[in-house]
């Protein structure tokens, strides 16, 4: 979908992937229009976390209006922040209680920023939404398919957010940077005169200070945190904890607990409030059982198919077969044990750079 006469709006977070893919438009012939989501009020804060501006919040919104002045287009500010806490943030507090460690970033995409943003630039008569995402749209082997493919720099592919994407976003949706590498983003920034060229990178969750995620919990939600046990895989009581929303799958620091070999965090048992602990073999299984499962292709698998698996955002894919149930869930069983299985997380299923869809780890 190229050439003029088209309306791109283009999703502006201020930093120099969406500027430049606004550029990129521009230079195509698009007519481009930039929006940018407002999502949360700063934090007190947001002073202590570098220079980096917060994405979704005032001091992003200010960078992405100077990036549409410098490229002379329209730009406004749509208010999100009511969708945001009630899409995201509460979602992201109630996983911590339940013992999950969720992906924020799945949820804001799916959303937010193709669900509620995406709604708002189509009622505004755009044709297309665009984003700085580092992933690819392609025509699929029919002319109504679409395909999701990994970006060409995977070492900033971000394919792994996007997996909820259905066909009608797909057929309007633009990834302008997703055939370029960083340096050569970043390269234009400098050529185009953009000041995002010199802005930090964003941080891993956009609303959380400094990414102290515990600190964050603790200030707004520290009902959360209720003391219970430390117990071994045997059963055996090690010591006592604070609130199993301060620990994840994995997790060696901070348990305070004396062992002759190192522990981890095996297991979070919310019901009884129970942090389970083991030696890393216990972290390894080859199964999982996933939910809310969705694929991006029309034609929905009814039967197990053979994909590569990732089990979180900087996971290297592995092989798997995959059982599509009822209900929109499945069984992923992996070839090789799979180390840090965290429910909460999503496992998102590849074929090549094709991404054929994902779900949310439940157990």
């Amino acid at each position: 979908m190229k050439g003029r006469n088209i309306r791109a709006a283009v999703a502006m977070s201020g930093g120099v992937d969406s500027s430049v893919a606004a550029a990129i438009l521009m230079e195509e012939g698009y007519d481009v229009l930039g929006f940018t989501m407002l999502l949360f009020d700063a934090p007190p804060s947001s002073e202590d976390c570098g220079n980096a501006a917060l994405p979704g919040g005032p001091d992003s919104v200010a960078s992405a209006a100077r990036a549409a002045e410098h490229l002379d287009i329209p730009h406004q500010v749509v208010d999100l922040r009511e969708d945001f806490a009630r899409r995201v943030i509460e979602p992201f507090r109630r996983a911590y209680g339940r013992g999950r460690t969720p992906n924020p970033c799945i949820l804001c995409n799916r959303f937010i920023k193709f669900g509620a943003l995406f709604h708002r630039v189509r009622a505004s008569g755009a044709d297309v939404l665009a984003t700085g995402h580092y992933a690819r749209v392609r025509r699929g082997e029919s002319p109504r398919e679409w395909r999701l493919e990994k970006a060409r720099d995977e070492s900033r592919d971000q394919s792994y957010f996007l997996y909820t994407m259905t066909q009608q976003r797909l057929a309007r949706t633009l990834f302008p940077v997703g055939d370029m590498t960083k340096s050569a983003v970043k390269a234009m920034a400098h050529s185009l005169g953009l000041s995002a060229a010199e802005r930090p990178e964003s941080r891993e969750i956009c609303f959380i200070p400094g990414d102290d995620y515990q600190a964050y919990l603790r200030n707004t939600a520290p009902g959360l945190f209720r003391p219970g046990p430390i117990v071994d895989t045997s059963g055996a009581l090690r010591g006592s904890h604070e609130g199993i929303a301060g620990y994840t799958i994995g997790q060696r620091r901070g348990l305070g607990i004396a062992a002759p070999r190192p522990l981890y965090v095996v297991a979070l048992e919310a019901a009884a409030r129970t942090v389970r602990v083991g030696e890393e073999e216990a972290l390894y299984r080859k199964t999982l059982r996933a939910g809310d499962i969705r694929f991006i292709s029309r034609k929905k698998p009814r039967r197990p198919f053979r994909a590569a698996a990732r089990i979180r955002y900087k996971h290297t894919e592995s092989a798997a077969l995959i059982t599509p149930l009822e209900n929109a869930a499945a069984v992923v069983e992996f070839d090789e044990p799979q180390r840090a299985i965290s429910p909460g997380q999503a496992v998102v299923f590849y074929d090549g750079d094709r991404v054929l869809g994902g779900g949310i780890i439940q157990t």
